[in-house]
């Protein structure tokens, strides 16, 4: 059962119908903030026909041949697949420049294409760069008003708007920075989601730690924070219609509200005992009574803390400024304040890394769980990525046979220790790599690897045939000279030479 917690116009014209696809089943769909947003500042335009289509759609609304638009939320790297298996299932072309005057535009946009879209550049007719509030609603509309014309001339008309990229006419591209005024919140809430009946509440967007890693701090540079009564407000909405609410940010406890907002929130467990309330990952030197205490009064046994590194030296390294003292302190509180136990982030092949990194990793842990009997200590592992327009952008991934050589050692320690660790595929993570940092030669050998079944020897294989160096897209340096595939993409902030400065700082 789903219920929206808002009203379309009702017996509107459908001068454009629009379908909004999401890569992945339903209940995905049901629990991903931005894209339920989007779905519904277009479901309240008075002559727009938006209909949900998810990978488990058993029936459309409308046929394909009444389709106008087609959009698709790209958050992950390998949603590739599932995107070209919707167009193969509704027999659209998966190459734009096979589509007739009788398809659909298709677009899309998201983390995955805002960074880079080069490697899937031929599969659509324009992206999102950028924050989708506005400008979705900006192309949709321009669309709409001249959807009598020839693709090619609603495509010029829409390369003309601030955050969006038609491939087919190259230029400098502005990245699309949307102010932070509203709340962004779940505007569906439903029992079939993968978090149940779950209200998420955006907070902020962005960081300003700055990890060199990391995409979601640069790509979304400034950060921005809801103003302290909006998000009250958007509590109160949440509410008064489930107890579960979940609050969203890449860096939440930096909001200059973030202790209000905590006992807002407490307070309100008080009044009613069955409120539930999660938070994203928490900074470790965001830890203090108040932050568990309201944790604890709402239903939370657990919380996730990213220390990224075993070594100080490499937190250094990567820009991850924090302390051992500050994290045992910040185990030390969260137990001495009600909760049960701590998952802790970290990732493993970052530049520089030695074996006395990893070994420091396995001797943090033991020596948490010797200093905090009866407290769980967890950890989760994965390996380093590189993204674009971060300061390791030029840095390559270990090989996979050195990650899976820390992986087993890791492994086998952590057992050592009885402690749960989970580690993600060296395998999986290289093709990552080289989607990440791929450029528009990509085209044949996505397609065939999908059509391979989509596994990792599909990437293997299909890489083979189409003579992609992979090895040249995942494990390379690159000159700090060398054009990039994404170099025409306009950040807010920062510019690259401060990128160039803060790769410089690590080698």
């Amino acid at each position: 059962m789903e219920t929206k917690l808002y009203t379309p116009p009702q017996n509107k014209s459908c001068n454009l119908v629009f379908w909004f696809c999401y890569p992945a089943i339903n209940s995905f769909a049901l629990s991903s903030l931005g894209y339920l947003w989007l779905l519904k500042e277009v479901e309240m335009l008075e002559d727009v026909c938006v209909e949900k289509v998810a990978t488990d759609t058993a029936k459309t609304k409308f046929m394909p041949s009444e389709v106008d638009l087609m959009a698709f939320s790209f958050s992950f790297d390998l949603d590739f697949l599932n995107i070209l298996a919707m167009l193969d299932k509704y027999g659209i072309p998966l190459r734009a420049s096979e589509r007739s005057e009788n398809h659909p535009l298709v677009f899309a946009g998201g983390p995955v294409v805002s960074a880079n879209p080069e490697p899937y550049r031929d599969f659509f007719d324009f992206f999102i760069i950028g924050d989708g509030e506005s400008v979705n609603i900006e192309a949709i509309e321009l669309i709409k008003n001249n959807k009598n014309l020839p693709r090619r001339e609603i495509l010029k008309l829409l390369a003309q708007v601030e955050g969006v990229y038609v491939p087919t006419l190259p230029a400098v591209v502005k990245k699309s920075t949307k102010k932070l005024e509203q709340c962004i919140y779940s505007t569906i809430l439903s029992d079939e989601a993968f978090f149940k009946d779950t209200f998420v509440i955006e907070v902020e967007r962005g960081c300003a730690n700055c990890c060199r890693f990391c995409l979601a701090c640069f790509l979304n540079l400034p950060i921005r924070f809801v103003p302290i009564e909006e998000l009250k407000r958007v509590i109160d909405l949440g509410l008064s219609h489930t107890n579960k609410i979940a609050l969203l940010g890449a860096q939440i406890s930096a909001h200059p509200k973030f202790h209000e907002l905590c006992k807002y929130i407490y307070d309100k467990a008080l009044e009613n005992p069955e409120i539930e309330m999660n938070f994203s990952s928490l900074r470790v030197d965001a830890i203090t009574p108040d932050v568990i205490k309201t944790l604890v009064q709402t239903g939370s046994h657990h919380t996730t803390l990213a220390i990224e590194a075993g070594s100080e030296r490499l937190r250094k390294v990567i820009n991850k400024n924090i302390t051992e003292d500050q994290i045992f302190s910040a185990v030390r509180i969260a137990k001495e304040n009600g909760l049960k136990g701590i998952k802790f982030y970290a990732m493993i092949g970052h530049p520089t890394e030695t074996q006395e990194d990893i070994e420091k990793l396995v001797s943090l842990a033991k020596r948490l769980k010797s200093n905090f009997g009866g407290f769980d200590i967890s950890f989760g592992i994965s390996t380093f990525v590189p993204k674009a327009h971060t300061p390791f952008q030029w840095c390559g991934r270990d090989s996979v046979k050195s990650l899976e050589k820390k992986t087993n050692y890791l492994k086998k320690e952590f057992h050592k220790l009885g402690i749960n660790a989970g580690i993600s595929s060296a395998k999986w993570d290289y093709w990552q790599a080289v989607l990440s940092r791929g450029d528009g030669s990509f085209t044949q050998f996505l397609i065939d690897t999908y059509k391979l079944g989509g596994k990792t020897g599909a990437f293997k294989q299909a890489a083979k045939q189409n003579h992609i160096d992979a090895d040249y897209f995942a494990e390379s340096n690159r000159d700090l000279e060398t054009p990039l595939p994404w170099d025409f993409i306009e950040l807010t902030a920062p510019p690259k030479k401060f990128l160039k400065s803060e790769y410089s700082k690590i080698l």
